[in-house]
């Protein structure tokens, strides 16, 4: 149990910086010293910040993988990753860019990813 929460845990953080590195730089536009910056500056700015999100992606795998004495297998792990990065987006959307929205057709989509993680996970 306290593998697979900590793989959790570690992915949601690991996600919180891929997203930031991602997206964030389109919010970052507003600061005034940063939309000066060029393309290349920005790109190593994301690729700073998404250094560690390979820091704590990385264990996340190694404690959570069955292989290595963890609860999950790889496709588990793959898939509990992707429903992390869609929470994690979607909060960070909600917060960060108040000109977006989530519809219907966003929720629908999140539905089919529930039961993609259920299906996964049947045995």
């Amino acid at each position: 149990m306290y593998k697979g929460i900590s793989t959790i845990i570690l992915l949601v953080i690991s996600n919180t910086f891929m997203t930031l590195a991602w997206y964030g730089h389109l919010k970052f536009l507003e600061l005034k010293w940063f939309s000066k910056l060029g393309l290349f500056s920005v790109i190593l700015i994301s690729w700073g910040i998404a250094l560690f999100e390979y820091i704590f992606q990385v264990p996340a795998n190694r404690i959570g993988y069955s292989q290595n004495g963890g609860p999950f297998s790889l496709v588990e792990l793959k898939v509990i990753q992707e429903v992390i990065t869609l929470i994690v987006f979607s909060a960070f959307t909600l917060l960060l860019f108040k000109t977006e929205s989530l519809k219907l057709n966003h929720f629908i989509g999140f539905v089919f990813l529930v039961l993609a993680v259920y299906f996964i996970f049947k045995k």
